[in-house]
């Protein structure tokens, strides 16, 4: 079964390698993308009824010039990023500390897409290309919160070809990636691997805050990976590596990439103005767990519902507080603790349910903009209430 199975993969991989490479190899733009998408879905479809005595070796050939087409095409565009920052040793002399990581050539100004924790307090900057050219670089814009930041360097007419953006909500779960860095320094590494999972939630530098629409890939990510690009087979960026679970921190075969569609969302704002607007409600939050909401049951508040968010304090002046929501008003001793209660408790924002404060603000990042007026549903005093809200901008200290 797991030998029939292998060689159906392979079929459908050589078939899909065929039409890219039939087609130009990938590097035609979004036209030739949407083919190599087709032809993917046409050859997964096909690969049951295939003959599965197809030359497995010829079909291994043809996907490995496909991945050295894509990397040599794409490696150019792949950067190493040198972060330093000064300090002081014990005799009082300067002394720089230096991190380094990875980003991408984003667009013909010179500007480099990395994450944020990879040029976080940096004073200085460095770009270098695989060809051992480097550049000083100006930190245009950051994002803590989704981990992304806009370097700008001057390179001229040795500027390489920019990265093209894919849709990263046409990926599909097994669809083979590619990934590109500077692992522990070691320059211009790729590592392969297929698309693990999707629309996972990781957590952002900044605290009590999350990323939504991560993607999951089992290709070889470590320390150093960070900010560089995640590839298809069409060469074109799906996602920026920027986490991994492990227990020794280095790769388990379980690594993150901030969607491309995250990417094309907050890279202009931070071209542009340095930094993302990030919707905003104004409130104090404390998600309810069955156990919660039988205590605030019997402190007398009324709930018919088996999760939601307590709004504990509103904001003065902020969309919520603009909009009428209302923050606990008492406090119940229950046992040794006290418990904030009579507060509305929020259950949906735009009729999607919300159970926990990472389901509201991944749906706030995801799903909406400042300034966009919101539906949100809330109980009050044992009845449901939908009261519009129109977004504000996320303080910075926020």
């Amino acid at each position: 079964m797991n030998s029939r199975w292998n060689r159906m993969r392979i079929w459908a991989l050589a078939t899909v390698v065929a039409l890219v490479v039939g087609l130009g190899a990938g590097w035609r733009g979004a036209a030739v993308l949407g083919a190599t998408r087709e032809a993917e879905n046409a050859a997964l479809e096909a690969a049951p009824n295939a003959n599965l005595e197809l030359d497995e070796t010829a079909a291994a050939f043809a996907l490995q010039k496909q991945l050295i087409a894509v990397y040599e095409r794409a490696s150019t565009a792949v950067v190493n990023v040198t972060s330093r920052i000064y300090g002081s040793d014990a005799f009082m002399q300067t002394v720089p500390q230096e991190g380094t990581g990875s980003g991408f050539v984003y667009d013909r100004l010179g500007h480099i897409v990395t994450n944020f924790h990879v040029v976080e307090d940096a004073e200085e900057v460095i770009v270098t290309f695989g060809d051992g050219a480097s550049y000083d670089a100006q930190i245009i814009g950051i994002d803590p919160i989704t981990d992304l930041a806009v370097l700008q360097i001057d390179a001229g007419k040795d500027l390489p070809t920019p990265l093209e953006l894919a849709d990263s909500d046409a990926l599909r779960i097994g669809q083979f990636v590619l990934a590109i860095g500077n692992p522990f320094g070691l320059d211009q590494t790729l590592t392969t691997g297929v698309v693990s999972a999707l629309g996972r939630v990781i957590e952002s530098p900044q605290g009590n805050r999350f990323i939504g629409e991560a993607i999951q890939t089992d290709a070889a990510i470590n320390p150093g990976n960070s900010g560089g690009p995640m590839l298809d087979l069409a060469g074109q960026v799906i996602g920026v590596n920027s986490q991994i679970i492990s227990p020794s921190g280095a790769n388990a075969g379980i690594g993150f990439a901030v969607s491309a569609n995250t990417v094309a969302r907050v890279a202009p704002e931070l071209i542009a103005n340095g930094q993302y607007a990030h919707s905003w409600l104004g409130v104090q939050l404390l998600p309810l767990t069955p156990a919660g909401i039988e205590v605030l049951r019997d402190a007398g508040m009324p709930l018919d519902v088996d999760e939601g968010l307590l709004v504990v304090e509103v904001v003065k002046d902020s969309p919520a507080d603009l909009a009428g929501l209302s923050g606990s008003s008492r406090v119940a001793q229950v046992g040794n603790t006290e418990v904030p209660v009579d507060g509305d408790v929020v259950v949906a924002i735009n009729g999607q349910a919300v159970g926990s404060f990472e389901d509201l603000t991944v749906y706030l990042e995801t799903k909406t903009r400042a300034g966009e007026t919101v539906q949100l549903t809330i109980l009050r005093e044992g009845s449901e209430w939908v009261i519009p809200v129109t977004l504000g901008v996320l303080p910075r200290e926020s």
